[in-house]
């Protein structure tokens, strides 16, 4: 069992289409994997905590096993009468929560939406369904991918992380990033508004795809931010990553956001390495700058042995004939997080709006006066605190009198952030870079009521490396660099320009190759040794 799973998703898709393993095989021993380590899946009961759930993994909502199951024969039959395969036949995937699955439920990880089957599917599983790929289960999530922890969700247990399990794996895509690290399918697909792929893999130690906005359709995906979410694939090795982007990139009559700019062949696009590559690093992404009691910005460095990482990942991008371009200015990045914080509860408040308590999910079962009261009641219930909160705070800020001072200060700050990925990529400008290299996090994963207890600020801030990359619109990785002194994985991560993906994911995969052999790649997360 460990074995199939522990594979690359492209090495399980190989075996199927050379017949040493069925479909259906795979499956059964993925769904073993997650028995033996996953638990109890989240559920809207009253939740009590067991001594046993401290043990496991929990990354799950759902398992649908039945249509899985359906799916993996299929892909058998076709293996049998000797039919042309997808890609990634037969291999097992999960989805985080926001993923709409027609007849399947879909929650969002919050009680409002108990109960909802839509009656369409989403772009993306489309495509990951006509590659032949295995949909089994949808993993927990910050609801409404409200958060940087996990520890939002309405669905209890709360997701841990493998590699310590008193500590957070990171939000909001943190099911899906636990269920890859902990080998509970090798690809699940996630949502990135401002960290939300990038910030969970660098915590559980596996590969996070944030493409491009607009290089993967948005269509049947329940939205944050509109105008920065971005879908994309949590794997185990950059190789997966970009197999998967192959078969969910492209243009969408469904999305009009999506380009139409030709879908590169990414893992040919993998073996042309980074001899000659330009890697920019920059000094505004070696500290974390926020605003003080205050309101006066103050910096701290980041996590020592982080900042070691990026340095030896750029001796190592030396070695291998990249040229390193050394303080790219980055200015504008300290604002990255207030801007991300008025622009994305303006847009969160208005995608809350549908949720009225009459069309789908949960309606209040207590007497009511009138509509106000139905909502009133349905909502009350129904969200949990950071939804009700991104409410508020975003009815506050989209007020007309405070246009000026906050919303249109917000979208100029981004148009500032934009202009500084402009010139570090200018192909005619001073750096000319084709990947930047930056930490994925400050720091490696805390512990549970650590940072959102002692200081949520704080933590918002912890997404200043990611949420430039939402704001410009250009496509991020984090990877695997190494591990903490106390074991926790650290994540690099490798941004490019627009519809670069094909460099990023050369680089990535350079440091893959060049620390394969490397110890701390041997070693396993908690739950599978």
């Amino acid at each position: 069992m460990t074995e199939l799973t522990s594979m690359s998703a492209l090495d399980q898709a190989r075996l199927i289409r050379e017949k040493k393993i069925s479909a259906e095989e795979l499956l059964n021993e993925t769904l073993a994997q997650v028995k033996k380590v996953d638990g109890r899946p989240g559920s809207l009961e009253e939740y009590i905590e067991q001594p046993e759930d401290k043990e496991k993994v929990h990354a799950f909502i759902l398992i649908t096993e039945e249509s899985a199951r359906e799916k993996a024969r299929a892909v058998d039959r076709k293996v049998a009468a000797g039919e042309e395969l997808g890609p990634l036949a037969g291999v097992p995937y999960s989805a985080k929560d926001v993923y709409c699955t027609k007849g399947i439920q879909t929650t969002a990880a919050s009680r409002i939406l108990d109960g909802y089957h839509p009656p369409y599917t989403s772009t993306v599983i489309q495509r990951l369904e006509r590659a032949d790929a295995v949909l089994f289960g949808k993993a927990n999530l910050d609801e409404f991918t409200f958060g940087g922890s996990n520890e939002t969700t309405a669905f209890k247990p709360t997701v841990r992380n493998p590699w310590a399990l008193d500590h957070v794996p990171g939000g909001s895509s943190g099911g899906s990033a636990a269920a890859v690290a902990a080998n509970e399918g090798a690809i699940s697909v996630g949502t990135d508004t401002g960290g939300s792929i990038r910030e969970p893999a660098a915590f559980t130690g596996t590969v996070g795809l944030k493409p491009t906005y607009g290089r993967v359709s948005r269509y049947g995906v329940i939205p944050f931010a509109s105008s920065m979410d971005s879908m994309g694939p949590i794997t185990r090795t950059v190789a997966d990553a970009a197999a998967v982007l192959r078969e969910i990139a492209g243009f969408d009559p469904n999305d009009s956001v999506t380009g139409r700019v030709p879908v590169d062949n990414y893992p040919e696009e993998l073996k042309k390495g980074v001899k000659g590559m330009r890697i920019g690093v920059s000094p505004d992404y070696m500290r974390i700058t926020y605003l003080d009691e205050n309101g006066n910005y103050s910096s701290t460095a980041i996590d020592p042995e982080i900042e070691s990482c990026v340095r030896k990942a750029l001796r190592i991008y030396k070695d291998l004939g990249a040229e390193i371009i050394e303080d790219v200015p980055m200015t504008n990045t300290k604002y990255s997080v207030p801007a991300y914080f008025v622009i994305t509860r303006i847009e969160a408040y208005s995608n809350l709006q549908r949720y009225d308590g009459l069309k789908y999910g949960h309606t209040t079962k207590r007497p009511v006066e009138d509509m106000y009261d139905l909502y009133y009641k349905s909502r009350g219930e129904g969200f949990g605190y950071q939804a009700k909160l991104r409410l508020l705070t975003g009815l506050f800020a989209s007020q007309e009198k405070f246009y000026e001072k906050y919303y249109l200060r917000a979208q100029r700050a981004r148009a500032m952030l934009r202009n500084d990925f402009d010139e570090a990529f200018d192909p005619n400008g001073k750096y000319r870079l084709d990947v930047l290299l930056t930490p994925s996090t400050p720091t490696p994963a805390f512990q549970f009521g650590g940072v959102t207890a002692t200081d949520p600020l704080l933590m918002q801030f912890a997404d200043q490396f990611t949420s430039p990359m939402n704001f410009a619109g250009t496509p991020g990785i984090s990877f695997p660099c190494g591990l903490s002194s106390e074991g926790l994985p650290i994540g690099l991560q490798a941004a490019g320009y627009d519809y670069c993906e094909s460099k990023i994911l050369r680089a990535a995969y350079a440091f893959e190759q060049a620390t394969s052999d490397e110890d701390w790649r041997k070693v396993k997360p908690v739950v599978l040794r």
